[in-house]
C-alpha cells in the first residue's frame, strides 16, 4: 500500500473515479434533465483534479514549481466555480 502512495498511483485512481463520476452525472443530467449540467460541473471537477495533481506531485517528489502550478490551477478553477455559482 505504501508503494501506491509513493508512486502516485492512488491519486491516479482517485482522478479516474472523479472523471467517471462526472461522466455519469453528465449522462444522467442529459437523459433525465435532473441533477447538475456538465457545464456547471467542470470548474468544480477541474479544481478537485488540480488539487489531486498537486498531491501527486508532492508524493512523487516533483519540483516545488510543479506543486505550485497545480495549486494555482486549482485556485483559478475554484474561483471560476465560485463566480459561476454567484451569478
Amino acid at each position: 500500500m505504501a508503494q501506491w502512495f509513493a508512486s502516485g498511483l492512488v491519486v491516479d485512481l482517485i482522478i479516474l473515479a472523479m472523471v467517471l463520476e462526472a461522466a455519469l452525472l453528465g449522462l444522467w443530467h442529459r437523459r433525465t434533465g435532473r441533477g447538475i449540467a456538465f457545464v456547471r460541473l467542470w470548474p468544480f471537477l477541474l479544481a478537485g483534479v488540480s488539487l489531486m495533481l498537486a498531491l501527486r506531485a508532492a508524493l512523487t517528489g516533483a519540483e516545488w514549481y510543479w506543486i505550485s502550478f497545480w495549486l494555482l490551477a486549482g485556485f483559478v478553477a475554484h474561483v471560476a466555480d465560485l463566480w459561476q455559482r454567484m451569478r
